[in-house]
């Protein structure tokens, strides 16, 4: 067995320089998701004709089908369409692409978190003169975001996750820039083992961060 402990401890240190990007990519993916996918939950738990039939449809699609291939599509294939796409960089496609993808998620999430939490809270708002949408904003909402914030963790990890495949649009990610060093001194091993030691890391640290907010949360719901 041919294992170098130097090269992957060189490895280690070397691949943090691209972890900014990897974090980048993966926090406002969250951030824009998270918008978005409360949004579209609240918006599909009303039901809207015909609003909820295309929300349904974008939902399946990007939870249906692989990131890779919604990366591909837009990247490399809509330009063809809509050449002035061509002019996005990779940077900038992989948070709006991972966005969206993250997005669909995270309206299922919010709609089923909403389904959850008892319909008397939405007589009750109804009937101090508040209206369905400040119940849904006041009342309904808060306490579903409580039950969703387990769910909500394991999407950041997919997404953190899902940046090894950003590489493959040219970005210089963590997985990026071990492709390159693999490529350099054929120690694949060392240097893929590297890369996925850090990204386990990060996903535990989203862990713990995840368990601690809904432990906090969970100390509200029960006082």
């Amino acid at each position: 067995m041919n294992f170098d402990f130097n090269i992957l401890l060189k490895a280690l240190v070397e691949l943090l320089s691209a972890l900014p990007i990897t974090l980048s990519v993966g926090l406002l993916a969250m951030l824009i998701g998270l918008g978005f996918g409360i949004f579209i939950g609240i918006v599909r738990y009303f039901k809207l004709p015909g609003i909820d039939l295309i929300l349904r449809g974008y939902v399946s699609f990007f939870r249906g089908t692989p990131l890779m291939i919604q990366l591909f599509l837009f990247f490399f294939g809509l330009p063809q369409l809509f050449p002035s796409l061509g002019n996005i960089g990779a940077f900038e496609a992989s948070v709006l692409i991972m966005s969206i993808n993250s997005a669909a998620y995270i309206a299922e999430t919010t709609r089923a978190a909403i389904l959850s939490v008892d319909k008397l809270q939405q007589d009750a708002g109804l009937s101090v003169g508040l209206t369905l949408w400040q119940t849904m904003l006041y009342v309904q909402l808060p306490q579903a975001l409580r039950v969703a914030i387990p769910s909500f963790g394991n999407t950041f990890i997919g997404i953190i996750q899902g940046t090894a495949l950003t590489f493959m649009l040219g970005l210089n990610d963590l997985m990026g820039l071990g492709k390159m060093k693999a490529a350099v001194n054929y120690k694949f091993f060392e240097i893929y083992l590297a890369v996925g030691l850090i990204y386990w890391a990060i996903t535990l640290i989203i862990g713990q961060a995840n368990k601690y907010l809904e432990n906090h949360y969970s100390k509200g719901r029960m006082a």
